[in-house]
């Protein structure tokens, strides 16, 4: 399902599911709520987030994105409120365990990935420290203002790296315990939202290649950017869960 860009005019006017999106990066957060919208079949528009244009900051609450916004609602902007928007306009295929423990357990492994200090928000401080140590990363313009916004502390910067090596480390382990099963898929035999947040965070690790994710290569070495004990840490089995996923579930090549 080609992703459908309208001008922000068009997404304040009309009804429906709208997205706020960043352009021209891999950010996991958005192309994990991409994902979800595509294999939930569910019609969306996408409007490019503009850090400089006031009126797009106003009508979607924040000064970041992903932000959805469906029909008169309040815009969503929380992993979790996006994943349980799209649980409910599309029932099926169900993301989330219906039994209530099974669900619990699914959701907090996706805070793990998405939530704050999760493993995207501890790599993207990781990567900051980088940039500002002079060791790779961000440029440094992008990692002041990350740093500044998302709560980067330098005294803090070995906590950042240790906290990604447990968390790759409990995915890896995750994943052996299920091919040992005999499965493919982080929870039993289907997908569910925790496979998509897992393959979509992988880009701030390895992105995709270039004829699947066109991206500028100042971002792509930020990305890949990280200390030999991450490097340890990124078990190949969360790369094949990642191609795996995306050849048989996410659509490609990114549209971004």
């Amino acid at each position: 399902m080609p992703v459908n860009y309208i001008d922000f005019k068009q997404a304040k006017d009309q009804q429906g599911l709208r997205m706020v999106v960043v352009g021209d990066i891999p950010s996991p957060w958005a192309e994990a709520a991409k994902g979800i919208l595509h294999v939930k079949k569910i019609p969306w528009s996408a409007v490019y987030y503009n850090p400089r244009d006031n009126d797009i900051a106003t009508w979607a609450g924040s000064r970041s994105a992903p932000v959805v916004v469906y029909d008169s609602d309040a815009p969503r902007s929380g992993w979790a409120e996006i994943l349980l928007l799209a649980e409910r306009l599309a029932p099926e295929p169900e993301l989330l365990p219906k039994d209530p423990k099974e669900r619990a357990f699914a959701l907090g492994l996706c805070h793990e990935i998405c939530g704050e200090m999760g493993l995207g928000w501890v790599r993207r401080l990781d990567s900051v420290h980088h940039s500002l140590s002079g060791h790779g990363g961000f440029p440094e313009p992008i990692a002041k203002y990350l740093g500044s916004k998302y709560g980067y502390q330098k005294q803090q910067s070995s906590e950042y790296s240790s906290r990604i090596v447990e968390l790759l480390n409990m995915l890896a382990e995750l994943l052996r315990a299920q091919r040992d099963a005999g499965e493919r898929f982080y929870l039993g035999s289907t997908l569910s939202a925790v496979d998509i947040y897992s393959a979509t965070f992988m880009a701030y690790f390895k992105p995709l290649p270039a004829e699947q994710c066109l991206m500028s290569e100042s971002i792509r070495s930020a990305f890949e950017s990280f200390n030999e004990q991450v490097e340890a840490a990124l078990d190949p089995i969360l790369i094949e869960h990642r191609d795996f996923i995306y050849s048989d579930y996410l659509e490609l090549p990114l549209s971004l």
